[in-house]
């Protein structure tokens, strides 16, 4: 769980980790908590 940032921090986070192709876990770990936070809408548009 990362309740410290912000949903747009978080997301900036996992935009970023992406697109610099951090270690997959890591990837992993934002994409489950944007999911979590019930974001996952958000992270589908910012792909297509």
């Amino acid at each position: 769980m990362l309740p410290i940032l912000s949903d747009e921090l978080l997301l900036d986070a996992y935009r970023n980790a992406v697109r610099l192709g951090l270690e997959r876990d890591f990837i992993r770990l934002l994409r489950t908590e944007i999911r979590r936070r019930g974001l996952a809408s958000a992270e589908a548009r910012e792909h297509h």
